[in-house]
């Protein structure tokens, strides 16, 4: 059966995730579905990273195998027309190898974490950031950071209910960038890893804000993340402002 590369944006808050679940909406749900409009029976898809409950995409990317040879152009239309109209979009598709795998070929994943500090509430962009309405210092905020970039046990910084088999992952960068706004500016916090625990991103996100509004010192991160400990770790964020921006292979699908 011919493999096919799907690359996908898609808005979180209508969704339990991508994961399919039984009696509840999912992104993964929804791209099968559209599918199934092209290939009753086409198999399950998989995705590079299972994102959780209200959490974006940008450029997400799954696969598929599908019996008919498709041109990737004529895929892609398909399945938008098909999509309609769940908050889900293919941005591009690619014929692919059969060894390619969405999830256990990516080298590296990349995800965005939008804060946007502004006094006004968000009224074009409510479920696109997490507003905060006191200031945060973003220097602050690197130098609690920078503890957390290498090689470490990140139980502090993970779910209770994670089913990893091991809490030590790699965070090879975590960049907090401030965008000024007419009325405010927006703090971009972007992170690099091979892969990630569940909740990594959003706990770590929550305890930085602390440092940020002055209630921890940035070395009070290191110490949290020496605890080993769930305790030790701040409030976790809200989803909405988090996106899975993109996936990284040993060459890019979609322009080999």
């Amino acid at each position: 059966m011919p493999r096919y590369a799907l690359r996908l944006e898609y808005h979180g808050a209508p969704f339990r995730g991508w994961q399919r679940q039984r009696g509840q909406p999912s992104v993964q749900a929804a791209l099968e579905a559209a599918l199934a409009r092209l290939e009753p029976g086409a198999p399950p898809v998989a995705a590079a990273g299972r994102t959780d409950t209200g959490v974006h995409a940008t450029g997400q990317v799954a696969h598929c195998d599908l019996a008919r040879d498709w041109d990737a152009f004529r895929l892609m239309e398909a399945l938008n027309h098909h999509l309609r109209p769940a908050p889900v979009a293919v941005l591009a598709a690619a014929r692919v190898a059969d060894a390619f795998h969405a999830r256990f070929s990516a080298l590296e994943r990349c995800y965005l974490f939008r804060i946007v500090l502004r006094r006004a509430p968000l009224a074009l962009e409510a479920g696109l950031a997490w507003q905060r309405r006191h200031a945060l210092d973003a220097a602050a905020m690197r130098a609690g950071a920078a503890h957390l970039v290498g090689h470490h046990d990140f139980t502090t910084f993970r779910a209770a209910q994670c089913q990893a088999d091991s809490p030590l992952r790699t965070l090879d960068a975590l960049d907090i960038v401030e965008h000024p706004l007419p009325d405010g500016h927006e703090l971009r916090l972007t992170f690099r890893a091979r892969s990630f625990l569940h909740n990594q991103v959003r706990s770590i996100v929550g305890t930085l804000e602390r440092v940020g509004a002055g209630a921890w010192a940035p070395d009070d991160m290191a110490a949290a993340l020496k605890a080993r400990d769930r305790a030790a770790c701040g409030p976790v964020c809200p989803p909405h402002g988090l996106y899975l921006t993109g996936v990284r292979y040993p060459a890019d699908p979609f322009t080999s």
